[in-house]
């Protein structure tokens, strides 16, 4: 028996998949799920072979799939073919790709955000206090007693703020820790108060969310994590108290560049944000 072909209208496995550019893996899947069958399976060799009349049903399963159409909704459709049938299909396809673009949309916004955050901490001018403005942002947030001396002692807390969330925080905003404003007055620096999650815009948190408003901040950015901030609160705090200043709120303290990024310690970025008036 030749390999191409048992008579003129049968065509092996491998040279159907070479005509119509998918793997042999693609058409045993369509056989799995019922959508394509051989015309004839060699009950000796187990060889499966094609007819030159289910080239209409591969094409319409490619075209299908080339649409994102699911296996199960074709496999529908080839059993109920009508022209109601497919309109609908097709209609329920488009909006399923239109969410999709949305999707891909907030996941593109998302990347460009964390491009500009990474080249934002990597030309950060290190160890200089200085006063910025900060935008309104969101953020939900736990009152949490932390001592944190390596990056797994934040863990317990995240896994508190992602509870009841369809998306992880690693897909959400930026987390943060803070201190009260009362504890940085009176100079304790050595426990955190709060854990935030500082959303983008695009971002849906289920629980409660606190609106902040747009404020000015005494702001450093050093080389190093949580474990070394406290002297860089100290040099906050004599920066305040020498130009005045009031403290208004709580610190906003974020590892730009950490573990999650590079596990080179000489690369981290951490800011500390004080608001102040």
């Amino acid at each position: 028996m030749r390999r191409e072909i048992i008579d003129k209208k049968l065509f092996q496995i491998g040279d159907v998949a070479k005509m119509f550019h998918i793997s042999v893996g693609s058409l045993r899947h369509y056989e799995q799920a019922g959508l394509l069958k051989p015309e004839y399976i060699d009950e000796n060799s187990g060889y499966r072979y094609y007819s030159t009349r289910q080239f209409e049903v591969l094409n319409t399963i490619r075209y299908l799939r080339l649409l994102d159409m699911p296996l199960n909704q074709i496999a529908d459709f080839l059993q109920n073919k009508d022209i109601d049938v497919i309109e609908d299909k097709l209609l329920k396809q488009k909006e399923i790709i239109a969410r999709k673009q949305q999707e891909l949309a907030i996941i593109e916004r998302k990347i460009d955000r964390r491009l500009q955050q990474l080249r934002d901490a990597i030309s950060s001018d290190l160890n200089t206090i200085r006063l910025v403005n900060t935008p309104p942002c969101r953020i939900a947030w736990i009152e949490d007693t932390l001592e944190l001396n390596s990056y797994l002692d934040l863990e317990y807390s995240i896994r508190r703020l992602e509870e009841h969330q369809a998306a992880s925080l690693t897909f959400l905003g930026k987390v943060g820790v803070g201190i009260a404003r009362d504890n940085l007055i009176a100079d304790r620096f050595e426990h955190y108060n709060l854990v935030f999650l500082l959303l983008d815009d695009e971002d849906t948190y289920e629980g409660n969310i606190t609106q902040l408003p747009a404020v000015t901040c005494v702001s450093v950015r050093f080389c190093g994590s949580h474990s070394e901030a406290a002297v860089y609160y100290q040099k906050l705090m004599d920066y305040i108290h020498g130009n005045h200043l009031e403290i208004t709120g709580f610190s906003r303290e974020i590892t730009m560049i950490d573990y999650g990024i590079t596990n080179d310690t000489d690369k981290f970025v951490t800011e500390i944000l004080i608001p102040v008036a």
